[in-house]
């Protein structure tokens, strides 16, 4: 049986989720606008939010970067900086657009793979629906605690030793939770490795011209493209 915690959140804990949930409002109802779909993902979709949380939205299907730059550029939303990140050679190249300290965008070029997209079921997403709804949903945090909401604020139990449980309840599957738990375990053992691919982009460089131009060097980025 895993230990549960019980943690209420005090008004400052409310008011500070209320206020990132807004700005993740903001940021989505200008791809919600072009019918791109999007996610908010993480602690802010848990409600497990710190004064230092990010608003991290996700767009699960590779979108037209153009449209959607446009889209946000008529939303008066304006990129600090874009850059394409490629974790390690298997994994899918993502686009960041970021738009501030902490808040921006995200999504992948190339389409994603079961695993990489249930990722976001497992750290817990929210759709501009659900924030608007006040919808909190469970997921994992970077401790590999499950969280849970409850009115008065959360539940919160490790997943070790229950991964077969915590994928029901996320539905995901098993082998996802038990990627997770490895991969940090090694992170902690061997702290944090750099990522694969790093390319930040030029102001007026499009992601689908920097994108062909990696690819041309990069033959794992070229392999994911196919």
């Amino acid at each position: 049986m895993s230990e549960r915690l019980e943690v209420s959140y005090g008004e400052a804990h409310w008011l500070n989720l209320s206020r990132l949930r807004g700005e993740a409002v903001k940021l989505m109802k200008p791809l919600a606008g072009i019918h791109v779909n999007c996610l908010a993902y993480g602690s802010i979709a848990r409600g497990d939010v710190r004064p230092t949380s990010d608003v991290d939205v996700f767009v699960p299907s590779p979108p037209d970067p153009a449209l959607m730059e446009a889209a946000l550029e008529r939303a008066g939303i304006r990129a600090e900086s874009r850059e394409i990140v490629q974790a390690t050679p298997g994994y899918a190249a993502k686009g960041y657009v970021y738009t501030g300290e902490r808040t921006g965008y995200s999504f992948p070029l190339t389409p994603l793979l079961p695993s990489e997209r249930e990722f976001y079921s497992f750290a817990g997403s929210a759709t501009l629906d659900d924030l608007a709804g006040w919808k909190r949903v469970p997921g994992v945090d970077k401790r590999l605690m499950l969280i849970e909401p409850t009115t008065a604020g959360h539940v919160e139990s490790t997943i070790r030793g229950r991964e077969g449980e915590v994928a029901h309840l996320l539905g995901v599957d098993t082998r996802i939770v038990m990627e997770r738990v490895r991969t940090l375990d090694r992170r902690e053992q061997v702290g944090r490795t750099g990522v694969y691919l790093k390319r930040v982009l030029a102001p007026d460089e499009g992601f689908g011209e920097a994108l062909r131009e990696l690819s041309l060097r990069r033959p794992f980025l070229r392999k994911r493209m196919r």
